[in-house]
C-alpha cells in the first residue's frame, strides 16, 4: 500500500454521439484538437502541472487510439514508478462484470486501483474539456474548508444553462441546491466536471449507490444530490479562466476559433502553464510560393499551396493551389483540392474536398452564425 494525498481518476470512456463523424472511430478524448493536440492532453496537462503524479484513465469507448496515445505517461512526466499514469478498461473483476453504467460507476469499479495508494482525496476530472486549471488551489480550499466535496464552478450563458449541472450557493461556497441539466434552470452557476472528494466519505456513497439498481450510476444526478440530502459539506470553487466543453460540433468549432487572432481567447504555449502532447516527430509545414496564410495554426507535417484565413490545419493535411479556406478546421490527412473553396466548417479527417461540374465551390455550407456546425464529407 502506498500513502498518497490525492490521485486523479480521469472519465474518458464516453462516446461523444453529439460530435458525429468525429468520434465514428475513436474516443471523444482522443480527438485531435488545435494542430497537434488531442482533447484529453488539457486535463493531463492540468494534473502534470498542479503536482498530481498518479492518475488513473477510465477508458471505455473505442479506446484503442487513445490507449495508443497516451503509452506510459511520459509525454506529460507522468512515466511514473511511484504512481504515474494507468490505463484502467472496465473488465470482469467477478463472474457478471460488466461496462461501466455510469461515472459513479466507473469509479466505484477501481475502487481497489484507489484503495492501493490510500489518498485522502480523490480528483474526479473529465477528459473531454479545453481548460487549464491549477487543481491545487482547489485541493487547499477543500481542505480548509473540510468539505467532504468541492466541485469546480463557472458562470455560463443563461441560454446554455440547461446542458449543466446547476447549483445554488450559500454564503461562503456551500452548495445548497445541485440539479443535473434542468428544463427551466433557476442560476447559472455551472459545474465543470471538476470534483475534489474526501475518500473516507465518496466511498461510502459510491457503495450505496452501487447497490441501488434505481439509480444512473452518475454523480451529477444521483452521488452529489445523495450527499447534498444528507447534509454532507459540499462547496462551490469558482473558477474565472477559459473553460470549453466541447460536446458539440459548434463547441468544437468555437474552441478552434478561439486559439487564431491577435488576440485569442486561449492561449496554447504559456510557458508558466504548458499543455503538453503525445505529438510525433513531423516534418515542418509547407507553404508553397503561391500560398497565402493569415491568423491560422498550421501543424507540422502540413502542405499549404492556397490560400487560408483564420483557420486550424492540422497535420497531413494537402490544400492545392487555388484553393480558399476560411473560418474552418481541417483535419488530419484531409485534402483539400485544387479550386474548392471550405468556408465555415469541419472537414472531417482522411476526406477529399473537390469541386464538381454541377458546384463549383462548397464555399458557405455550413451556416456558421446560426451554430450548425457540421462535417463536410465530399469526396472525388
Amino acid at each position: 500500500m502506498e500513502n498518497k494525498e490525492w490521485i486523479a481518476l480521469v472519465l474518458a470512456g464516453g462516446q461523444g454521439t453529439r460530435l458525429g463523424a468525429l468520434t465514428k472511430e475513436i474516443a471523444k478524448p482522443a480527438v485531435p484538437f488545435g494542430g497537434h493536440y488531442r482533447i484529453i492532453d488539457f486535463t493531463l496537462s492540468n494534473c502534470r502541472n498542479s503536482g498530481v503524479d498518479t492518475v488513473g484513465i477510465l477508458t471505455q469507448y473505442r479506446p484503442l487510439t487513445l490507449h495508443s496515445y497516451v503509452g506510459n505517461g511520459a509525454a506529460w512526466d507522468l512515466d511514473r514508478t511511484d504512481g504515474g499514469i494507468h490505463i484502467l478498461p472496465p473488465y470482469a473483476r467477478e463472474k457478471g462484470g460488466k461496462w461501466y453504467a455510469g461515472t459513479a460507476d466507473a469509479v466505484y469499479q477501481n475502487r481497489e486501483f484507489i484503495e492501493h495508494f490510500q489518498p485522502q482525496y480523490v480528483a474526479v476530472l473529465s477528459g473531454d474539456h479545453i481548460y487549464k486549471m491549477d487543481y491545487r488551489a482547489m485541493l487547499e480550499q477543500h481542505k480548509i474548508r473540510q468539505a467532504d466535496a468541492t466541485i469546480g464552478v463557472l458562470e455560463v450563458p443563461w441560454g446554455e444553462a440547461h446542458r449543466f449541472g446547476i447549483m445554488e450557493t450559500a454564503t461562503g461556497g456551500r452548495i445548497v441546491d445541485f440539479i443535473e441539466k434542468p428544463c427551466q434552470p433557476k442560476g447559472n452557476q455551472a459545474s465543470m466536471g471538476v470534483y475534489i472528494f474526501t475518500w473516507k466519505v465518496l466511498k461510502q456513497y459510491l457503495s450505496h449507490d452501487a447497490s441501488c439498481e434505481s439509480t444512473q450510476h452518475d454523480f451529477g444526478k444521483d452521488i452529489i444530490p445523495a450527499m447534498l440530502a444528507a447534509g454532507q459539506r459540499l462547496y462551490a470553487y469558482r473558477f474565472d479562466g477559459y473553460w470549453k466543453d466541447v460536446g458539440t460540433l459548434a463547441s468544437y468549432w468555437e474552441a478552434n476559433m478561439d486559439l487564431l487572432g491577435d488576440c485569442p481567447r486561449f492561449v496554447l504555449n504559456e510557458p508558466e502553464w504548458p499543455v503538453y502532447s503525445g505529438k510525433l516527430s513531423l516534418p515542418p509545414h509547407y507553404h508553397g510560393e503561391k500560398a497565402r496564410v493569415t491568423s491560422s495554426l498550421i501543424a507540422g507535417g502540413a502542405t499549404v499551396l492556397g490560400e487560408v484565413e483564420n483557420s486550424v490545419i492540422f497535420s497531413g493535411v494537402y490544400i492545392e493551389e487555388g484553393v480558399k479556406i476560411k473560418d474552418s478546421v481541417i483535419m488530419p490527412y484531409a485534402r483539400v483540392k485544387r479550386e474548392a473553396s471550405v468556408q465555415g466548417a469541419i472537414v472531417t479527417a482522411n476526406t477529399i474536398v473537390c469541386t464538381s461540374k454541377e458546384e463549383a465551390s462548397i464555399s458557405g455550407v455550413i451556416p456558421v452564425a446560426r451554430k450548425q456546425i457540421e462535417p463536410v464529407y465530399l469526396a472525388v
